[in-house]
């Protein structure tokens, strides 16, 4: 269906608004780029990117209490962007294989202007 709008200025953007995504799609977007405005939480990320950690490391490397780290690891995994498992008694995280998780890592690294570590080694 075209959507009329007020002012044609014969730039076809009837042809955009067609494929514009739906509005759930947005907000689930929205809420990942919400969830990574936290700087402790864009801090783990980062190092999960690089580094598969459990809890006490993660919060060593950031100086938080294990506790804290554990929340903000919660919200995390429920974006879909980091992983864990289980090792011993222990619960390990790490980068989610998804394309998404992927792409974030990488607009990440591109925001720190770094190269990733991982790839230093290929």
């Amino acid at each position: 269906m075209q959507q009329l709008l007020p002012h044609d200025h014969g730039r076809d953007t009837h042809v955009i608004l067609e494929a514009m995504p739906k509005g759930e799609d947005f907000e689930k977007t929205a809420g990942v780029f919400s969830l990574l405005s936290d700087g402790t939480r864009l801090k783990i990320f980062w190092l999960l990117c690089h580094s598969e950690e459990c809890v006490y490391n993660i919060a060593a490397a950031i100086g938080m209490s294990a506790p804290a780290v554990s929340h903000h690891l919660r919200a995390l995994k429920q974006s879909g962007l980091i992983i864990s498992r289980r090792l011993g008694k222990e619960t390990h995280y790490s980068l989610n294989d998804t394309e998404e998780a992927r792409l974030v890592h990488t607009m990440v690294d591109a925001m720190f202007r770094i190269k990733c570590p991982r790839e230093a080694d290929v």
